[in-house]
């Protein structure tokens, strides 16, 4: 079969589509007939070296989108031609999702939402499972004030709808041009990138890693949320900082799959390439201003 890797560090021409054989699932995992996989910027990390990994070959891709192909032993809950979502956890691994085929464990797919197709729905997983941890870790009670950094991006929107749909009062910080778009979400407060809000917030969820810049807009006693572990700035003012680091979770990935069939998440994707065609993906990947995910089809 065809998988996506690296057998080097660098920039988007040290990914390649080679010839692997088609994996098999051992006890407690399925095989995934993949149709389409997001593309995240941990890929581009994965291929930039940040995880290590120097003299293997690494296989790219987290999120999956397809149809159960085959189940390994002790499998009850799952069976082949189903069509699901999931998260193959994981930046230093032989082969990710980036191909034909892809094994997780049964307990990281969940039903692939009806209301949309394999391309989009590959945009759901880990842009999906980090936005609803990172809003869970503010443990804000709804009417709380809560502002999301790069909040027209890919878990930065998903972020914006979770906290609305909470019953957060949600500012939005992004790009000027994006105000009416993070406004469609939910957000009932914006401010302009670069701008300084009028007031500090009970919570900032900080998609956009700036750091200590969005630490200074949560009030004293407030919480900050990272969503890169070992990047979040050190604590002050009393501020509760914590960091989510996301997991594969197909309980709470069906959630959110309920969410998008009812209508109340939408995912974006800003384009789609050609399994063949990874490498000029990850350029499309590193392109300023990208709205949406970027998404790998196979055919």
């Amino acid at each position: 079969m065809r998988a996506v890797v690296l057998e080097d560090f660098g920039g988007p021409e040290q990914v390649r589509v080679a010839e692997v054989p088609v994996p098999e699932p051992a006890a407690g995992q399925v095989r995934v007939r993949v149709r389409a996989a997001g593309v995240n910027p941990v890929d581009g990390a994965v291929r930039a070296g940040v995880f290590g990994g120097a003299g293997q070959r690494i296989g790219l891709g987290w999120d999956v989108a397809g149809e159960i192909d085959a189940v390994g032993p002790g499998v009850e809950e799952w069976a082949a031609g189903r069509r699901v979502v999931g998260l193959h956890y994981g930046p230093v691994k032989p082969l990710g999702t980036h191909a034909e085929y892809a094994v997780l464990d049964a307990s990281a797919v969940a039903a692939a939402p009806e209301r949309v197709e394999d391309t989009v729905a590959a945009a759901l997983p880990l842009s999906g499972l980090t936005a609803a941890r990172a809003v869970d870790l503010l443990g804000l009670a709804p009417g709380g004030s809560v502002l999301i950094t790069g909040a027209a991006g890919s878990v930065g929107g998903l972020a914006v709808q979770l906290a609305a749909g909470a019953g957060l009062a949600v500012t939005a910080l992004a790009g000027e041009g994006d105000e009416a778009f993070v406004r469609s979400l939910g957000a009932t407060g914006f401010v302009p990138r670069g701008s300084a809000p009028a007031a500090r917030f009970d919570g900032v969820l900080d998609t956009a890693v700036l750091g200590a810049p969005a630490l200074d807009l949560v009030r004293d006693g407030g919480v900050y949320v990272g969503l890169i572990p070992g990047a979040a700035p050190a604590a002050e003012r009393g501020v509760r900082v914590v960091e989510q680091e996301v997991a594969a979770d197909g309980a709470h990935l069906a959630r959110l799959v309920a969410l998008v069939d009812e209508g109340a998440l939408t995912l974006r994707v800003a384009d789609t390439f050609d399994l063949d065609d990874a490498a000029k993906a990850h350029t499309a990947l590193a392109a300023p201003g990208t709205r949406g995910r970027v998404v790998l089809t196979v055919s």
